[in-house]
């Protein structure tokens, strides 16, 4: 399975279970966006991953730890 910037829950779910430790209400666009591009499964242009979808990423990845 390869991950593109529309699988928001699935980002969400990936970050959430390699990064326990993080509280992510506190990292900012910059860091997620280097974090979702390092998850093994994605595969998608980078410039794609705008700031409206980084804010789904971590609106889906605060539900996920809630």
């Amino acid at each position: 399975m390869s991950l593109k910037w529309v699988d928001v829950l699935e980002i969400a779910i990936q970050l959430a279970e390699s990064k326990p430790e993080v509280d992510p209400r506190y990292v900012n666009f910059v860091e997620l966006q280097r974090w979702v591009l390092a998850l093994p499964e994605f595969s998608d242009d980078p410039q794609r991953g705008g700031e409206k979808v980084l804010e789904a990423i971590q609106a889906a990845w605060i539900e996920e730890v809630q």
